[in-house]
């Protein structure tokens, strides 16, 4: 799992194969997702007896399982490393989100997100992101996949991009790159260099239009600021198939006002984006407040009223740990599989 179809047909070979093998391979994982060489009924016999010696696809079934009272289900899976990460599932109707992570814990430590308070504990291969989906009891009823788990994909990128080029691809799940959505804090180089070579949507962590008060929130405002962000953007066309769209979580008595409205309608003018305005989940240690319902729907009212097309994202799964800013697996390492 995680190799490209030029990768499985040159393995293929490289064991003395037929490179066709490559393709019923793809077909197999991607197509059909088998958890096993031994399920690859149109392979020779033979043949899979040679895989087998060297080669698994690779499928971990999720190790826990919490269902919310809304119906969302946070999912417990380990790595091929030994590590863990929690992924969420959240059916609406008939639309199916699955929220991916891309790394054990996370290097941006925003202050907001428990994740950044478990630290960095490694990359995730596009394996690991792979079985995500592939080993999610829910697989089939999918209609979206979101980069917005634990890690920031742009620092994983490497992976992130297999794993998105997998999910696309005609030989692998064949998704439209519109069904993907990849986060970001903005990551000097590493966004351009995914805005050049995805077509999937990209959502950007706002939560302040001022720069000096994202920094607080975010320190990765001083690698890479929030409008050298959106001037990267502007170059790119957001007026078709793709879309670019901006988190805000909102704190109460600190990003909530008519002044930060305004910034942002300023810093976003002309840029054709929405605006996802994020509750607070509280976390411990934090001296951060959730905004009233009424600030809220001032800040949508105003943005959508100038332009910006805004909304208030429903919270999903907060009785099991699952919603926004929520996920961690810093107590996971001695967990049973």
């Amino acid at each position: 799992m995680g190799m490209t179809l030029a990768e499985l047909t040159a393995m293929a070979k490289e064991l003395g194969l037929p490179g066709f093998v490559g393709k019923q391979l793809a077909g197999w994982m991607y197509g059909k997702h088998v958890a096993s060489v031994g399920d690859m009924a149109n392979i020779s016999k033979a043949n899979r007896a040679r895989l087998e010696e060297c080669c698994t696809v690779g499928a971990m079934p999720p190790a826990e399982r919490l269902e919310s009272v809304d119906g969302t289900v946070k999912y417990l899976f380990s790595t091929a490393s030994g590590k863990f990460v929690e992924t969420v599932f959240i059916p609406d109707g008939e639309r199916a989100t699955l929220c991916v992570s891309s790394q054990v814990g996370c290097k941006m430590n925003c202050l907001f997100c428990q994740t950044g308070k478990q630290g960095f504990e490694g990359n995730l291969t596009a394996a690991d992101i792979l079985n995500q989906i592939y080993s999610l009891p829910e697989r089939d009823r999918l209609t979206n996949i979101v980069f917005m788990g634990q890690g920031e994909p742009m620092d994983n990128l490497d992976s992130v991009l297999r794993a998105t080029e997998v999910l696309t691809a005609d030989y692998g799940w064949a998704w439209s790159p519109k069904r993907i959505t990849v986060s970001s804090v903005g990551i000097k180089n590493k966004l351009k260099r995914f805005l050049d070579e995805s077509q999937c949507h990209v959502a950007i962590s706002l939560h302040s239009p001022i720069p000096a008060q994202r920094r607080q929130l975010m320190p990765a405002e001083g690698q890479m600021g929030i409008r050298e962000v959106v001037e990267l953007l502007r170059q790119y066309d957001f007026s078709g198939q793709r879309r670019v769209s901006f988190e805000y979580i909102v704190f109460g008595g600190m990003n909530d006002s008519m002044l930060h409205a305004r910034e942002t309608v300023k810093l976003l003018r002309g840029l054709e984006c929405r605006v996802n305005l994020i509750r607070f989940h509280q976390i411990p240690g934090v001296e951060l407040h959730e905004a009233d319902d009424a600030k809220m729907e001032d800040l949508r009212n105003y943005l959508t009223g100038h332009g910006v097309f805004t909304t208030i994202r429903a919270s999903r799964g907060q009785d099991i740990f699952a919603a926004c800013g929520l996920l961690s697996t810093a107590h996971k390492a001695g967990a049973a599989v």
